[in-house]
Protein backbone atom coordinates (compact mmCIF):
# COMPACT_ATOMS: atom_id res chain seq x y z
CA UNK A 1 0.00 0.00 0.00
CA UNK A 2 1.51 3.13 -0.76
CA UNK A 3 -1.11 5.52 0.79
CA UNK A 4 -1.49 4.62 4.52
CA UNK A 5 -3.77 5.08 7.88
CA UNK A 6 -6.67 6.71 5.45
CA UNK A 7 -9.53 4.18 4.20
CA UNK A 8 -9.23 3.15 0.03
CA UNK A 9 -12.10 3.20 -2.43
CA UNK A 10 -14.10 5.81 0.09
CA UNK A 11 -14.81 9.76 0.00
CA UNK A 12 -13.56 11.36 2.93
CA UNK A 13 -12.95 14.88 4.60
CA UNK A 14 -9.34 15.05 5.12
CA UNK A 15 -10.32 17.20 7.43
CA UNK A 16 -11.65 15.06 9.52
CA UNK A 17 -8.58 12.56 9.42
CA UNK A 18 -7.38 14.50 12.37
CA UNK A 19 -8.68 16.32 15.45
CA UNK A 20 -7.26 19.50 17.39
CA UNK A 21 -5.58 18.27 20.45
CA UNK A 22 -5.02 21.29 22.97
CA UNK A 23 -1.21 21.90 23.81
CA UNK A 24 -0.52 19.93 20.68
CA UNK A 25 0.30 19.31 17.25
CA UNK A 26 -1.16 16.24 15.89
CA UNK A 27 0.24 14.81 12.83
CA UNK A 28 -0.79 12.00 10.39
CA UNK A 29 1.40 10.64 7.61
CA UNK A 30 -0.56 9.54 4.67
CA UNK A 31 2.58 8.53 2.88
CA UNK A 32 6.76 9.15 3.02
CA UNK A 33 9.56 7.86 0.78
CA UNK A 34 12.10 9.02 -1.27
CA UNK A 35 10.07 11.12 -3.74
CA UNK A 36 7.40 12.39 -1.70
CA UNK A 37 5.52 12.69 1.87
CA UNK A 38 2.11 13.63 2.73
CA UNK A 39 1.06 14.32 6.42
CA UNK A 40 -1.90 16.04 7.85
CA UNK A 41 -1.56 18.15 10.27
CA UNK A 42 -3.93 19.96 13.56
CA UNK A 43 -2.43 23.04 15.30
CA UNK A 44 -3.92 23.98 18.35
CA UNK A 45 -3.96 27.39 19.20
CA UNK A 46 -0.34 28.77 19.57
CA UNK A 47 1.09 25.80 18.87
CA UNK A 48 4.43 26.17 15.86
CA UNK A 49 7.19 24.30 14.39
CA UNK A 50 9.95 26.66 14.50
CA UNK A 51 11.96 27.75 11.90
CA UNK A 52 13.81 25.08 9.64
CA UNK A 53 14.38 23.91 5.91
CA UNK A 54 13.48 21.30 3.71
CA UNK A 55 15.45 19.49 0.90
CA UNK A 56 12.14 19.51 -1.11
CA UNK A 57 9.36 22.26 -2.23
CA UNK A 58 6.64 21.90 0.26
CA UNK A 59 3.44 22.70 -0.53
CA UNK A 60 0.80 23.36 2.09
CA UNK A 61 -3.48 23.00 1.65
CA UNK A 62 -4.69 24.50 4.60
CA UNK A 63 -8.02 22.51 5.28
CA UNK A 64 -9.49 24.31 7.98
CA UNK A 65 -9.00 27.67 10.18
CA UNK A 66 -6.26 30.21 9.05
CA UNK A 67 -2.08 29.68 9.57
CA UNK A 68 0.50 31.98 9.68
CA UNK A 69 3.58 30.54 7.53
CA UNK A 70 7.07 32.74 8.04
CA UNK A 71 9.42 31.82 4.51
CA UNK A 72 12.72 33.17 4.72
CA UNK A 73 11.47 36.40 6.65
CA UNK A 74 8.52 36.89 4.94
CA UNK A 75 5.35 36.09 6.55
CA UNK A 76 1.95 34.90 4.77
CA UNK A 77 -2.23 33.68 6.45
CA UNK A 78 -3.44 31.04 4.54
CA UNK A 79 -7.34 30.41 5.24
CA UNK A 80 -9.49 27.53 4.37
CA UNK A 81 -8.93 26.16 0.64
CA UNK A 82 -5.78 28.62 0.35
CA UNK A 83 -2.25 26.74 -0.75
CA UNK A 84 1.16 27.56 -0.35
CA UNK A 85 4.53 26.78 -1.55
CA UNK A 86 7.60 26.89 0.75
CA UNK A 87 10.50 26.57 -1.59
CA UNK A 88 13.09 23.83 -0.85
CA UNK A 89 16.28 25.53 1.20
CA UNK A 90 14.36 28.25 2.48
CA UNK A 91 13.77 28.51 6.11
CA UNK A 92 10.20 28.06 7.21
CA UNK A 93 8.32 28.23 10.06
CA UNK A 94 4.32 27.72 10.65
CA UNK A 95 2.17 29.40 13.66
CA UNK A 96 -1.53 28.72 14.84
CA UNK A 97 -2.66 31.89 15.50
CA UNK A 98 -5.88 29.76 16.24
CA UNK A 99 -6.81 26.27 15.77
CA UNK A 100 -6.01 24.96 12.00
CA UNK A 101 -5.69 22.12 9.79
CA UNK A 102 -3.07 21.68 6.86
CA UNK A 103 -2.34 19.16 4.52
CA UNK A 104 1.63 19.01 4.06
CA UNK A 105 3.11 17.45 0.68
CA UNK A 106 6.68 17.72 0.52
CA UNK A 107 8.42 16.64 -3.44
CA UNK A 108 12.19 15.64 -2.71
CA UNK A 109 14.45 15.69 -5.75
CA UNK A 110 15.60 12.75 -6.86
CA UNK A 111 19.22 11.97 -7.67
CA UNK A 112 19.63 10.13 -11.14
CA UNK A 113 22.45 7.42 -10.71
Amino acid sequence: MYIKNIEHEKTLLLANLVSIQSGQIVSKTLTQNLAVSITLFAFAKGEEISSHDSDGDAMVVVLEGTGQFTIDGVVYECKTGETLIMPAKKPHSVYAKENFKMMLTVIFPIEKA
